[in-house]
């Protein structure tokens, strides 16, 4: 009995990690379809999109049969229900991975959008996610709460980094009355940005329940309302 539990859990930690390194992926590819205004990566993005809903139903339904089956307990049952979590957040981050692209697809970019995404430093808002994504995935392999812990503090970052792209679209679109349509769409791709570091956040919460039995979901969420008041 102890073999098969062994082999389940083995086999669902190697599909999160699959998960976790095709959303990656799809995430980066987007990020280099927009700095270089490739349609061509951009439509392999959106192509793979339905690998990424079918690994999560996949998953999905091997944690459910494994908590069904087997009845697990103490930390086989934190890390049934943290894998859970993990993959529908790594579904979302791959959604927004999939609507970057398609604006990339839709929208005739050129040489001068160069120009205004440095002024937004929307390589930097691309870097700290795929940093932080890349972090909570090590602090799961290693079992490290201080690593995992350490993404908490780079999502200010971004929150400040959104936070001045607002500023610097609103007066682009008023320099520049042609361009308000596309500071809307660029203004989408930072709001996903944000909300892909909010569900990265969720990643780490869960690898730090499944570690130590840690719940910070409230707790995190006060603290970080408390800072902004």
């Amino acid at each position: 009995m102890l073999k098969f539990v062994e082999n389940e859990l083995m086999n669902i930690r190697n599909q999160i990690n699959d998960m976790w390194t095709l959303v990656y992926q799809q995430l980066d590819n987007a990020y280099r379809s927009v700095l270089n205004a490739d349609i061509d990566l951009a439509n392999k993005v959106v192509a793979r999109e339905k690998r990424v809903n079918a690994f999560e139903l996949k998953i999905d339904s091997d944690i459910e049969d494994f908590i069904a089956l087997y009845n697990p307990v103490a930390i086989d049952l934190r890390f049934a229900l943290a894998m859970l979590k993990i993959n529908s957040n790594l579904e979302r981050i791959g959604d927004y991975a999939d609507s970057i692209a398609r604006f990339v697809i839709r929208t005739q970019l050129s040489a001068e959008n160069k120009v205004l995404f440095n002024e937004l430093q929307l390589q930097d808002m691309f870097d700290m996610v795929l940093d932080m994504l890349n972090t909570t995935y090590e602090g799961l392999q290693k079992q490290d709460l201080m690593v995992t812990k350490s993404v908490f503090e780079k999502d200010e970052t971004l929150d400040t980094i959104n936070q001045n792209a607002i500023d610097v679209l609103a007066a682009h679109a008023t320099a520049h009355p042609e361009d308000i349509r596309l500071c809307l769409e660029i203004g989408a791709i930072f709001r996903k940005l944000e909300r892909a570091g909010d569900h990265i956040n969720n990643l780490a919460e869960e690898t730090i329940f499944y570690i130590d039995a840690e719940v910070l979901k409230h707790t995190k969420t006060i603290k970080k309302e408390d800072k902004h008041e």
